[in-house]
């Protein structure tokens, strides 16, 4: 889990600079890191959340989800 763990700090470092909601992003994706088991669970939850999500946040998640599957 520390691995996972490293990666999704990096997708947050790399998607800072390109989205609107930085301290929401960081504080939703690190609630799904922690109640994620694994990366499948993970990125299962993070779409969940991108597809409940509204405009602008919509795009914040899928830009860290692009970063996230580029490491």
């Amino acid at each position: 889990m520390a691995v996972l763990r490293d990666v999704v700090e990096e997708a947050l470092f790399e998607a800072r600079p390109y989205v609107e909601y930085y301290d929401k992003l960081r504080e939703t994706v690190l609630k799904i890191l922690k109640e994620a088991k694994d990366i499948e669970t993970f990125k299962k939850r993070l779409e969940e959340e991108i597809n409940r999500a509204g405009e602008p946040f919509k795009t914040d998640l899928k830009i860290f989800m692009q970063k996230f599957e580029m490491i």
